[in-house]
């Protein structure tokens, strides 16, 4: 009860990358390269294991940016003439590769380090993957003209890659999907219905990550402008909780998000956020127990998962190292409160 994982990606070491930057420029190439993002991928799987967390990921070492880390092994589309492009309804700006031809995978995009992350722990793995909405909001369609077109066939894609990574192992398939907060009304249409798409056929435990971004002034600004309540996910979680996916992580500690939203999520399994990743402050375990208490208003027991808020990629490593030691001492304590 009250298992721990986290959102997903987790500080890069400075010997591999910059640091505290959300798309950070590698210290290396090639084979060198290769080897550095496994030595980080094992630093950080040592880390999480003596935390003690339930469920562990490889904290996204070996990719850049977590949608163009999937999206560098797809043809068609053109990374040599990058666009500056509006995303996330213009919040900010960003430069994007551009959809130019049909899409296909050139080959399998994270066998190395799912089965690397696999041979190396015993707990159950997480492994991450950008949703479908999510990657037609970051890349400019010069080909497909139709933003629900574009959206499924990149389900097609991640569906593939999907079915591989359950092959090498993984427990739990997560899909991020930030821009389910930004498209609501689409979302809850089309970009459900895409999701499905990409977890068509899994037998693995199915998730999906939806957040209010981090990392960058936009994002912060942006938060600003919402007011006193955050009640995006209302028009979210319904048809999430009638999809097929299994796991839904949500934002909680310090946001504004009104916790009776996840009462919404019936049947579904909630990661209910409950470390801060816009703050270099460490929870401490009491704090942690207090809002997986709150959480237990909305979410049965048994369905309720500690997590992070958010990716925590742009963090100071120790703090990082720190909040996951209190992700896991507070669920611990969470236990001796409230059962089980």
């Amino acid at each position: 009860m009250f298992r721990t994982a986290i959102a997903g990606s987790l500080p890069k070491p400075a010997w591999l990358a910059e640091t505290q930057t959300l798309w950070p420029k590698w210290r290396a190439s090639g084979d060198e390269l290769a080897q550095a993002k496994l030595d980080a991928t094992l630093l950080w799987i040592k880390a999480q294991e003596d935390a003690g967390l339930d469920v562990i990921g490889d904290g996204e070492q070996s990719r850049q940016h977590f949608v163009h880390g999937f999206l560098e092994r797809v043809a068609g589309i053109d990374f040599e003439h990058k666009v500056e492009m509006g995303i996330r309804n213009e919040r900010y700006k960003a430069m994007v590769p551009q959809v130019t031809g049909p899409l296909s995978l050139s080959g399998r995009v994270h066998e190395t380090e799912a089965r690397f992350l696999r041979a190396h722990t015993t707990r159950k793995i997480k492994f991450t993957l950008p949703g479908p909405m999510t990657i037609v909001d970051t890349v400019a369609d010069r080909f497909y003209g139709d933003r629900v077109k574009l959206a499924f066939a990149f389900a097609e894609l991640l569906n593939q890659e999907a079915l591989a990574l359950q092959a090498d192992g993984v427990d739990i398939l997560q899909f991020d999907e930030p821009a389910f907060n930004v498209y609501m009304a689409e979302a809850a249409d089309w970009g459900v219905q895409a999701l499905e798409r990409a977890a068509r056929g899994l037998s693995c435990t199915t998730a999906v990550h939806i957040c209010y971004g981090y990392g960058i002034a936009a994002n912060v600004e942006w938060k600003k402008t919402l007011g006193d309540e955050w009640r995006q996910y209302e028009q979210i979680l319904p048809a999430l909780a009638a999809s097929s996916i299994q796991q839904v992580s949500l934002e909680c500690i310090h946001s504004h998000v009104p916790p009776q939203l996840m009462a919404l999520l019936k049947d579904t399994d909630v990661m209910v956020g409950v470390i801060d990743v816009a703050s270099d402050a460490v929870e401490t375990p009491d704090e942690v127990a207090d809002t997986i208490g709150r959480a237990l208003q909305f979410v049965p027991r048994d369905r309720l998962i500690a997590c992070t808020n958010c990716g925590m990629a742009p963090m100071n490593r120790a703090v990082a190292q720190a909040k996951l030691q209190a992700l896991a001492q507070g669920a611990a304590l969470a236990r001796q409160r409230y059962g089980g």
